[in-house]
């Protein structure tokens, strides 16, 4: 049995919303009340994304028409798990859980 880091990525729909950096700040706040005190262990940040021409880092998020869409990375320690696939499987289970109807999709297992 191991210990696992698994990070998945989540996006978040955040309505009435005009700056980039009050969108940001919503979506995280909104993802830690809702994981919270069921799965108060997670991690949440702000995603980002590299450009594919300069390879320099941008933000995951965008604002059209007062709404935004924002990209949130969600890091869990899973321990004791028989595998990289069941440290997976608890992961998706207890974020699932807390933040049903988000967009959930794995970025990576590593173990500890």
């Amino acid at each position: 049995m191991g210990d696992y880091l698994v990070t998945m990525e989540a996006a978040w729909l955040v309505r009435d919303v005009k700056t980039l950096d009050d969108a940001i700040g919503i979506a995280i706040s909104e993802a830690g009340k809702r994981l919270n005190p069921a799965a108060k262990f997670v991690e949440v940040e702000e995603g980002f994304l590299t450009c594919p021409y300069c390879e320099e880092t941008l933000s995951s998020a965008i604002v059209v028409a007062d709404t935004a869409l924002v990209g949130l990375v969600l890091e869990m320690k899973v321990f004791r798990a028989e595998s990289k696939e069941h440290a997976e499987r608890i992961a998706k289970s207890t974020i699932g859980k807390a933040l049903r109807d988000v967009p959930l999709k794995l970025v990576d297992v590593q173990e500890l």
